[in-house]
């Protein structure tokens, strides 16, 4: 029997007794994911109050909102460098007290600048972890449950997402739905910014007890303690020896990944790496995190009372849950790429009655009642098509997609790129929104339509396949 064929008879058909505890390691990675969440959609509760307090503009209040996105994109774009370094838990601590410094500053700043100063800080943490938890569960993962397993990174995001969301309602009721109200002796939307650092620490305590990635530790030659990690993860019933053979002979033609490993082709990087970045730009150009970041501003804009357009919110990040279920169920199914195309058509459907309804002049200040619901429900099946498909399919792709040889620089920059491009979006948008909501919305479909044929043409299928075999 081959290297390969051992690693496809035992690692492909992980042992059920290990499950559980794969299972642990995989949602212990992805706590990342759920601060990621958190920390990105916190700031929802807190625009309007921010916007007051430091009496600025909508073009000022976007980049103060967006700035840690630069953040994301300089922490996404090292953490691979550093984790192939220090190793991948390492990495998830050194998160974990960014996370919590951030937490701490953003709750608790003298002056807008140290505020934006706060907010880069948490970006940071945000970007390595959007980074280190996909690649670190691709590595500990067996073959055969990569993609469901990959797939709790985007759940803890959405869990994330939701659970600010609850907080944030819940402590706007507490101040009678004043943003600015006190609580603890704070205003309402500072304690909300504050309550990151439970999660914050809880992540950094969780990271103590998961083991190093089996990969890392062959590289740093550590391989009889990789050999216990393989046996913890896909079962003693491998052969052992013959699995980091087959790991350490895909190392033996690798060097440590470098920004020059991925140059090449007629367009300075590798076609694959273009594809990545493609992936990454899609994902945040249908305009998903607008629904995330200014979604009470915007439903507030066209007349809904500030409470309920926080617990508009919330229940969009329900369905945003409901739909990553899904896509965690048929990801390892049904594949990466036909799950992508169907949420991109229903995207498009969602985007263009969300258009259709902003297009109406509002009526004593609100949208009329036909073109309102339509907003509403149109808004949620977006959310919905988004979570069972992009959502989870691009985190997962972007894990498995790329050769040994460049998979750390090359997930770095993709990542990267979904930085920038979900910065462009969050900057954009309130200017966008005072010009042309309707049109605005038009964009955002028409780069859900552009989706479609690029997963067509250019994005292969990877379900089933193992790391290795990838290049």
């Amino acid at each position: 029997m081959t290297t390969a064929q051992t690693q496809k008879s035992g690692a492909g058909t992980a042992h059920p007794d290990h499950l559980g505890h794969v299972i642990f390691i995989a949602a212990a990675a992805a706590m990342g994911g759920f601060l990621f969440g958190y920390d990105s959609s916190v700031i929802n509760g807190a625009v309007e109050a921010i916007r007051d307090r430091y009496d600025i503009g909508s073009a000022a209040l976007a980049q103060v909102i967006a700035i840690a996105l630069i953040g994301c994109a300089v922490g996404a774009a090292t953490a691979g460098r550093i984790a192939d370094r220090i190793g991948r838990i390492r990495v998830m601590q050194i998160a974990a007290v960014l996370f919590t410094v951030s937490a701490v500053g953003s709750a608790l700043p003298f002056a807008l600048w140290d505020f934006a100063l706060w907010r880069v800080v948490g970006g940071f943490a945000i970007g390595m972890a959007s980074v280190i938890g996909p690649a670190y569960i691709a590595e500990v993962a067996p073959p055969a449950y990569r993609g469901r397993l990959g797939s709790f990174q985007q759940a803890a995001i959405v869990i994330g997402i939701a659970i600010s969301q609850l907080v944030n309602w819940g402590l706007l009721n507490a101040a009678d739905g004043d943003q600015r109200g006190k609580l603890m002796g704070l205003e309402a939307w500072q304690v909300m910014l504050g309550v990151m650092v439970v999660p914050a620490v809880l992540y950094g305590l969780l990271s103590l007890a998961i083991p190093e990635s089996p990969r890392f530790l062959i590289s740093v030659g550590k391989r009889e303690k990789a050999r216990e990690i393989l046996a913890e993860v896909e079962g003693e019933n491998i052969d052992l020896h013959a699995r980091v053979a087959e790991i350490e002979h895909a190392m033996k033609s690798e060097h440590k990944s470098t920004f020059k490993d991925l140059l090449g082709g007629g367009f300075f990087f590798k076609p694959i790496v273009w594809i990545g970045i493609g992936l990454s730009v899609f994902q945040q150009f249908v305009g998903i995190n607008v629904a995330f970041y200014y979604s009470s501003t915007l439903w507030q804009s066209v007349g809904v009372d500030p409470t309920d357009s926080f617990l508009y919110s919330f229940t969009t990040s329900i369905i945003n849950i409901i739909g990553t279920v899904i896509a965690m169920i048929f990801v390892d199914r049904v594949g990466r790429r036909p799950l992508a195309i169907v949420g991109s058509i229903g995207m498009v459907i969602g985007l263009a009655l969300e258009a259709w309804a902003f297009s109406f002049d509002l009526v004593d200040g609100k949208l009329p009642a036909a073109q309102g619901w339509t907003a509403l429900i149109a808004a949620h099946v977006f959310v919905l098509f988004f979570a069972l498909s992009w959502g989870v399919v691009v985190w997962v792709m972007l894990g498995e997609m790329f050769p040994n040889k460049i998979r750390a620089a090359a997930l770095g920059v993709a990542a990267s790129a979904q930085w920038i491009a979900n910065w462009a979006i969050t900057a954009s948008f309130p200017s966008l929104s005072d010009w042309n909501l309707s049109a605005t919305y038009v964009i955002y479909t028409v780069f859900a339509a552009l989706s479609i044929p690029f997963v067509l043409k250019f994005v292969k299928e990877t379900k089933g396949k193992t790391l290795e075999e990838m290049g």
